[in-house]
């Protein structure tokens, strides 16, 4: 499907979505908070940070408020617009109209910190992902850290489909978009976002030179518990958050979870590997 196209699907649903307001209700808070927990043990004073795809810019604030230089991309004009309304004068921060499949408006090895926070749930094919990330890779530093997130299809299919039963389980098997005897998932780009596991986020990654740093589920069962943890009060959300915090590394659960985040390292200016060339002629 054409470029325009998805383009399409992804302007429609973000001029109709509340992505703020996801972000600041308790359990939406989960991801945020971990996501950031996970930059603080990294980002350094007078980092660059460059954030692909950063919606309405909830991350791009948060830490140039701290003080870091921030450069930021968005497809969608409607999350632009809400981006810039916040920008106050005391930050250091852009924001260019792009697409994580092209940033040739950036010079090669330019950020400390490397965002991929968005752009990886609406890729559908192995081609464009690798794009996507070998270009936040190629604007990284030797030695930057680069953090991508994604939908995972576990988490959203107990919370969505059998928990609320916002969509039909027994059809999207039938339409062939849940394998019947493993359940993984087939997304199009009319579904908004591609779901998937960790062994395909470990296939997306293996031709890149990289060292995966961490993997975290970054927001465990925050969604399919959301009821729960909005009705916490602060001390009992203030525990939930340091077991999350405790668990959300551990492999027997990372793969219930709605959101995962990949942190890798970039070990060399080579970012666009043999093998990954040797891939992409077959």
């Amino acid at each position: 499907m054409k470029a325009a196209k998805i383009a399409e699907y992804l302007t429609d649903f973000y001029s109709r979505y509340d992505e703020e307001r996801r972000l600041l209700l308790k359990h939406g808070t989960v991801e945020f908070l971990t996501t950031m927990r996970y930059m603080e043990k990294y980002i350094k004073p007078g980092d660059r940070v460059l954030e692909i795809g950063a919606g309405t810019g909830r991350y791009s604030h948060a830490l140039a408020h701290r003080g870091y230089r921030v450069d930021a991309v968005e497809l969608v004009d409607h999350n632009i617009e809400i981006f810039r309304s916040h920008i106050t004068p005391d930050e250091n921060v852009s924001i260019t109209r792009g697409n994580a499949l092209d940033l040739s408006m950036f010079p090669d090895g330019q950020y400390d910190i490397t965002l991929l926070l968005g752009p990886l749930y609406h890729l559908y094919s192995i081609e464009d992902k690798r794009q996507a990330v070998r270009e936040a890779l190629r604007v990284a530093k030797t030695g930057g850290i680069i953090f991508a997130a994604y939908v995972i299809s576990d988490g959203c299919l107990l919370d969505e489909g059998f928990h609320r039963q916002n969509i039909h389980v027994a059809e999207y098997v039938k339409n062939g978009l849940l394998d019947p005897e493993t359940f993984a998932a087939k997304s199009e780009p009319k579904d908004i976002f591609e779901l998937v596991r960790k062994e395909d986020i470990d296939d997306l990654m293996s031709v890149f030179p990289v060292t995966r740093l961490h993997y975290v589920a970054s927001d465990g069962c925050a969604l399919f518990m959301r009821e729960a943890i909005d009705a916490m009060d602060e001390e009992m959300f203030q525990l939930f958050l340091s077991y999350h915090f405790a668990t959300c590394e551990r492999e027997d659960l990372s793969g219930v979870t709605s959101h995962a985040l990949d942190i890798f390292q970039k070990q060399s200016g080579n970012f666009f590997p043999e093998a990954l060339q040797k891939r992409q002629q077959e």
